[in-house]
């Protein structure tokens, strides 16, 4: 199998559980190390790569494809600069801070003929893969509403800087918002209309770290939901159809398991417990149905090799660079709103 060269620009959490795993168990990639700035860490757990001093060292390195995984507010500067060098790109999310810095990268990679990928790791969550199937059977029925939650209990602030400081990539409606937003819009598209509330609820915080978002569909609704202050979790997923109801915790345990240090695989990675599957209550066959179902296996390998077959075989990207510019679309129209306490058409 031919292998791209792929090179990170971060070796913090991001590189060392997302990304470096997977580039190093799938036979298409070839890890050749990460721009590290001070901490020299990734050596240490791959001694066969390099550390690159700078992201001009990077660049000038026989590099196929650069994973963008630095702070927010850097994505479009990286990003732009990896492209102009002739690389590929993956880029972390919030894909960027404003919808025009998006649209820009978006049309700069069409016109070199590169690929440029979005991060969106978690429509490959077991419990969303659970969600998705469930919708696309169409058991429920003609949807009347959807909610979508990723809660915390966490009130203290972050140790890292650049996140808890004012600016224009920190808070949580582009930390979690963008996982809530692009599940949404991968389930539905573009809705017609976004209202938001945005609000600081955090000692001392000085960015948002509360966000509801209601987005207006046509026949329905659906409203994404996240916060720190949530110690008895609601379902992560809750669907009501006009034939019935689909209840799902959060489940997926890719992370953790990664955050512990297990190598993924593909066989068993991604299985989540039993005590954590959906409730589904429904009528098939003119049957009343009500009672939990299995849990798809969750695998984020199958992003990366969506990835490979991009770049090796023209195919599209799994998350696009468009996808990307729409989750943007999204968060502005959120910020408009919230600051005018009105509906935003899109």
């Amino acid at each position: 199998m031919q292998k791209i060269k792929t090179a990170l620009l971060s070796y913090g959490m991001s590189g060392k559980v997302f990304h470096a795993p997977f580039l190093t168990i799938h036979p298409g990639f070839e890890l050749m190390g990460s721009w590290e700035r001070s901490k020299k860490l990734i050596q240490a757990d791959y001694p066969e790569v390099k550390s690159y001093p700078t992201i001009e060292d990077v660049l000038s390195d026989d590099i196929e494809l650069v994973v963008v995984n630095t702070p927010v507010g850097t994505h479009f500067e990286y990003a732009k600069k990896v492209l102009l060098a002739g690389k590929h790109a993956l880029v972390e999310k919030a894909f960027t801070t404003t919808v025009a810095e998006a649209q820009e990268l978006a049309a700069l990679a069409k016109e070199k003929g590169l690929k440029l990928a979005v991060f969106q790791n978690r429509r490959w969550d077991s419990d969303f893969k659970t969600v998705q199937k469930v919708i696309l059977d169409g058991v429920l029925g003609e949807l009347v509403e959807a909610e979508f939650h990723f809660d915390r209990y966490n009130p203290n602030l972050s140790p890292k800087q650049h996140k808890e400081t004012a600016n224009s990539g920190a808070g949580i409606l582009k930390d979690l918002g963008p996982h809530l937003i692009d599940q949404a819009l991968c389930l539905f598209g573009l809705p017609k209309a976004v209202f938001a509330d945005i609000r600081i609820t955090r000692a001392h915080s000085l960015v948002d770290d509360w966000i509801d978002i209601l987005l207006f569909y046509p026949d329905f609704r659906v409203r994404l939901k996240a916060s720190f202050f949530v110690r008895e979790a609601n379902p992560a997923y809750t669907i009501q159809g006009k034939k019935g109801s689909f209840l799902k915790p959060r489940g997926d345990v890719q992370e953790d398991e990664l955050k512990l240090g297990k190598k993924p695989n593909l066989d068993t990675w991604g299985t989540e417990s039993d005590a954590n599957q959906g409730l589904l209550h429904t009528d098939i066959n003119d049957a009343v149905f009500n009672a939990k179902i299995p849990t798809l296996q969750g695998n984020y390998y199958d992003f990366f090799d969506g990835v490979y077959q991009s770049i090796l075989n023209d195919k599209t990207e799994p998350v696009t660079a468009q996808d990307g510019v729409h989750v943007m679309q999204i968060i502005e129209a959120a910020i408009e709103s919230s600051a005018q306490r009105k509906a935003i058409n899109l």
